[in-house]
């Protein structure tokens, strides 16, 4: 009789046991799926966000873990998203006493010696040992002599010294004040400001700015705030409406609740019919 009845039991656990189970390995796990995003995209697509053109420059994707370790790799997802700003402002600033190029040749920056200085001069910078040497009739240095510099001229055997300051071209200057416009590296330049440590140059082109885009973080594009997931190597999704990851997640993580809440049934059912099965068929001391 006591056998039998633990016969019941251990049927009734064992069936249990496998029901939840079969509802474990028949379950299919829900994933995260955007269905209509805003956005869809891979490498080298172009969309716009308020009338600026943005493009998807890069996605990759880096496998970590795993190996000899023991444990699972896994895989980090990212992207960058580039657009240009048509008017972007640049601005450059030559210091005092320093050595610039401006249109193919070399400049000394000369800032006005005044307390409120408004204006700089450009000041050309002869290139002397270039000029010695190319002229044949002169030594390549110059000498000096009781303080005065000299160019040593050679002539049937014979040297005589002539002044560097008369031998040598005057270098040319152009004076700049602030608001003046030059022409620099292709652009229209203004002189936006002087003061007496250097003079600074702004002017308008295109710049090209970036974005890092994480997977499942937030990245914003004209002053909109999307959802970036990566739902692939290849993919990337944009989301204004974090809701709709939002409530995918909340499904995974109830899904995950009953799974394991069904394997404890089954563990503890088939448990449970072991233990009823042995202290059935212990020996009886009456």
């Amino acid at each position: 009789m006591q056998r039998r009845a633990a016969a019941i039991y251990v049927a009734f656990f064992i069936v249990l046991g496998a029901a939840s189970y079969s509802v474990i390995a028949t379950a299919s796990a829900p994933t995260i799926g955007f269905e209509n995003p805003d956005h869809r995209l891979s490498e080298g697509d172009q969309f716009s966000v308020d009338g600026q053109q943005y493009t998807v420059s890069s996605i990759s994707a880096e496998m970590s873990g795993g190996g000899g370790h023991g444990g699972a790799p896994s895989v980090t997802r990212s992207g960058q998203v580039s657009w240009t700003n048509d008017s972007a402002r640049h601005t450059q600033t030559w210091d005092h006493d320093s050595a610039v190029t401006y249109q193919g040749d070399s400049y000394r920056v000369v800032v006005e010696d005044s307390d409120d200085p408004s204006s700089f001069e450009l000041v050309e910078e002869i290139n002397r040992s270039a000029i010695l040497q190319d002229d044949p009739a002169v030594e390549d240095e110059t000498v000096t002599v009781n303080g005065t510099e000299y160019v040593v001229r050679e002539s049937n055997g014979s040297r005589s010294l002539t002044p560097a300051s008369e031998y040598f071209p005057a270098p040319s200057s152009t004076q700049y004040s602030e608001g003046d416009t030059l022409q620099y590296q292709g652009n229209a330049t203004t002189v936006s400001d002087v003061t007496s440590s250097g003079a600074t140059l702004s002017w308008t082109a295109p710049r090209t700015n970036t974005v890092d885009v994480g997977n499942e973080a937030n990245v914003t594009l004209s002053g909109q705030q999307y959802f970036a997931y990566f739902p692939d190597n290849s993919t990337l999704v944009l989301e204004s409406d974090y809701g709709v990851y939002q409530e995918q997640t909340e499904e995974i993580d109830t899904y995950h609740e009953h799974t394991n809440g069904l394997w404890g049934v089954s563990i503890v059912s088939f448990a449970t019919a072991i233990l009823l099965l042995g202290m059935a068929y212990m020996p009886s001391r009456y």
